[in-house]
């Protein structure tokens, strides 16, 4: 069993979503998606503000690299990682609203804590 959900999508497909995903939640803070989508935004997203702490050159690159938007990077080494500095992982928080009304998909906030 591989180490992450592939959310019915080609594999290209999954990844640019996901990075849409990270992107938004580290801009608004909260975003409302579904459980699954969640879950796995929250991995990606745990892993750059893990990375916003380190706070160097390479860091920063590599956060680049993920992340769409460099405002976005820039808000995440200068705002958010700061404010999880003793904090060990945990960053996310999952929030869940209920049933879509569409096709009854469980859907849910994704919010920084």
């Amino acid at each position: 069993m591989p180490g992450y959900r592939k959310l019915g999508k080609p594999t290209a497909h999954r990844k640019a979503m996901l990075r849409n995903l990270v992107t938004d939640l580290l801009r608004e803070g909260r975003i409302s998606t579904t459980e699954c989508r969640a879950k796995e935004t929250s991995r990606a997203a745990e892993k750059m503000i893990t990375l916003g702490k380190r706070g160097d050159l390479h860091a920063r690159r590599q956060v680049l690299s993920y992340v769409y938007d460099e405002s976005v990077v820039k808000k995440l080494f200068d705002d958010i990682a700061p404010r999880y500095a003793e904090r060990n992982g945990g960053y996310t928080r999952i929030l869940k609203l209920g049933p879509r009304r569409g096709d009854s998909a469980e859907t849910v906030f994704l919010e920084l804590v």
